[in-house]
């Protein structure tokens, strides 16, 4: 795989524009009790591939983790118009819990087709997070209109830079950070998870050069993975939404259509699953099994992936669920799975 990171370095450097898409075929993973073909389980409900799996692996210079819930009264404290990095699109939002600290972050990217959309989606999860404990930390970032990938990316990376950096101004836990993304933001979260230490999607320029933008966990909601394969995955059902197009947002995020031959190479650099390996932190990925946007196999690649490198994946899919923001936050028992995820990963 190294051998096709230098490849996809090159790309990147001599070129301002990224191309994101799917690449080969991998099979669906074994996905026990789940109907294979609706992804239903034996209740027709939430299927879970998995049971819940934790064991983050942090950077090797973060501390000790603490044992025991954080020490917090259930109360916090917004922060907003902080920049992460200079120049326009690098703002920030903060949830802080009340309490000693120091907490464990929660870094939340937007989806929106990487075309719009803003660091406001948070507001209906960052409550009940910032209430248990955990600093939830919203951005924007450049978008695909004012700039290619992997200009998302780098956004991304800055700001865990910049939570590092300022740890001590807002009681952050360094070592422990995760991303959560929901569709678009979903993909720069995993690509957060996967490709720590690849140093063609660091912009250093950005600031705090010196703080590591690896993340200790990922939460990953219904996002893409590999773009060439989008069409070919479409749900049953659903029309096909044309990603193969020059003018969809995965051609207009990589600046070309992504299906073209001179665009496979961009196409790589930009998908989570050309980075997996086995260092890679948990995944909890969530999908629902009518989504007419992202077809479900998206995840499923991902999770084939994690799991073939010896990472750890959980994956979660929700039987006639579409790409439905609110409808996946609206069973309690979902939101409580993401609370047990965290607590095993970030405080077991």
């Amino acid at each position: 795989m190294r051998s096709l990171l230098a490849a996809i370095a090159l790309v990147l450097t001599s070129s301002s524009v990224g191309c994101a898409d799917e690449a080969s075929d991998l099979p669906a993973p074994t996905t026990g009790g789940m109907d294979p073909g609706t992804g239903a389980g034996p209740d027709g409900g939430v299927a879970d591939a998995r049971a819940l799996e934790g064991g983050a692996r942090d950077d090797a210079s973060a501390p000790s983790k603490p044992s025991g819930p954080p020490k917090t009264d259930g109360t916090f404290a917004r922060k907003t118009g902080l920049s992460y990095a200079p120049g326009p699109s690098h703002a920030i939002d903060l949830w802080v819990p009340n309490g000693s600290g120091p907490f464990p972050v929660v870094l939340y990217v937007h989806g929106g087709a990487w075309l719009e959309g803003d660091r406001s989606e948070a507001a209906p999860i960052a409550p009940r997070l910032a209430s248990r404990g955990y600093v939830v930390a919203s951005i924007d970032y450049r978008l695909s209109g004012a700039a290619r990938f992997p200009a998302q990316i780098q956004d991304a990376k800055a700001a865990v830079r910049w939570l590092r950096a300022h740890a001590g101004d807002y009681a952050l836990d360094e070592g422990r950070i995760a991303a959560w993304g929901s569709s678009a933001g979903a993909h720069l979260a995993a690509l957060l998870g996967t490709s720590g230490g690849i140093a063609a999607l660091e912009d250093l320029a950005q600031g705090n050069p010196t703080q590591s933008s690896r993340v200790q966990a990922v939460v990953d909601w219904y996002g893409p993975t590999d773009f060439r394969q989008m069409d070919a995955q479409t749900v049953p059902g659903c029309q096909n939404a044309n990603h193969d197009g020059a003018s969809s947002p995965e051609s207009a995020l990589v600046g070309c259509a992504i299906q073209s031959g001179t665009c496979a190479a961009k196409v790589a650099a930009a998908s989570p699953i050309g980075y997996v390996d086995a260092a890679d932190p948990p995944h909890l990925l969530m999908h629902g099994t009518q989504d007419c946007t992202v077809p479900t196999g998206q995840s499923r690649l991902l999770d084939a992936a994690l799991r073939g490198a010896g990472a750890s994946s959980t994956l979660v899919l929700v039987n006639g669920l579409g790409h439905d923001f609110d409808g996946m936050r609206a069973d309690p028992s979902r939101m409580q799975r993401i609370d047990a995820f965290l607590d095993a990963t970030l405080y077991p």
